[in-house]
């Protein structure tokens, strides 16, 4: 089979499961349903909502969405709001395996137009390697997404190191996605859509700055991490890392200059602006950077000629990033 021409790097989904709950009034972590203007919203205790769209939940919405912007295959994750850090060790391994069970589903029924990403419970790093396990070989899942932190918690903890290793032995990919599910803890990002706007660019920076500076990508040099969202701000300051580490002796951990570590990463096409994707594809090469969505919320993007409009690729770069990173990364035939 030839590989798909347009592969969706960074698409999202809400576990029918979930849903049935939500209709019956039992969700997990207090989620509710609300109608607005006659369509539901997911409602969160601690304060987020967004519209409970038929293409979160429904593969023929789904595939309905895909086929208008020409989409072949999409690699979906679940909603970053529901990856419930917060919850105890049980119930978040046991809402792992609820997740997981529900893509490999989707999977199974989309003719070969999804592949999975596994959930973690990071509460609880025996938890999420066993999980990882059981997600990879026996649902046939091809990646993970965890948040850059795990609450308060940055990846390069020692803690998760045991599950980044996991990963790299079952050698899957890892998206990395920022997730905000309450401003309280971050102050300045309380009003104008700020959580998402600036703190999702922001923890995307941060969670990989660390895995740089800290040396965890020297010790797993087979790890294969995806930032979503044009990378968030690290691109673009990565001179300003590689600074630091020449004059500042705690930032001497990495083996090597920190902008050496960008081609570690692959980065989606989800920067707004085609000065920046521009910036990017120049800076860390076509061959590490795969067009992504975020479908289908609100600040997602559209087809893959909209993401390459106004950038200057030849075909060759054009044909990588629409599909063939993504295909070869995930193993897409």
């Amino acid at each position: 089979m030839a590989t798909p021409d347009c592969c969706d790097i960074h698409a999202h989904f809400i576990p029918p499961s979930l849903v049935e709950d939500l209709r019956k009034g039992s969700a997990v972590d207090g989620l509710q349903l609300e109608n607005r203007g006659g369509e539901p919203w997911v409602l969160h205790r601690q304060g987020p909502s967004y519209p409970l769209s038929p293409e979160l939940h429904d593969l023929e919405a789904r595939m309905a969405l895909m086929d208008r912007l020409g989409i072949d295959v999409a690699v979906v994750s679940v909603s970053p709001t529901l990856l419930f850090y917060w919850l105890d060790s049980s119930a978040a391994a046991d809402w792992a395996r609820q997740v997981n069970n529900d893509i490999a589903r989707l999977v199974a029924a989309a003719g070969g137009r999804v592949v999975g990403v596994a959930t973690l419970p990071m509460q609880d790093a025996d938890a999420s390697v066993a999980e990882a396990e059981r997600a990879t070989s026996e649902l046939g899942l091809r990646g993970v997404q965890m948040g850059p932190m795990i609450l308060d918690r940055t990846l390069d903890d020692d803690a998760y190191f045991p599950v980044l290793s996991t990963l790299e032995r079952l050698d899957v990919p890892m998206i990395m996605h920022p997730y905000f599910v309450g401003a309280g803890n971050r102050p300045g990002l309380d009003k104008f859509y700020l959580t998402n706007l600036v703190g999702h660019p922001y923890q995307t920076a941060v969670g990989a700055s660390r895995l740089i500076m800290s040396g965890v990508l020297d010790r797993l040099p087979s790890l294969r991490p995806v930032l979503v969202h044009g990378g968030g701000y690290l691109p673009y300051q990565i001179g300003r890392l590689d600074h630091g580490n020449a004059v500042r002796p705690e930032a001497k951990a990495c083996q090597q200059r920190p902008s050496s570590y960008l081609r570690r990463f692959v980065f989606d096409t989800l920067a707004h602006s085609p000065a920046a994707l521009q910036y990017l594809i120049d800076l860390v090469g076509s061959d590490r950077v795969a067009y992504g969505t975020d479908f289908p919320y609100d600040m997602g993007g559209g087809s893959a000629a909209e993401h390459l409009g106004g950038v200057e690729v030849d075909e060759v770069a054009a044909r990588r990033i629409r599909g063939g990173n993504t295909a070869e990364l995930f193993g897409i035939a």
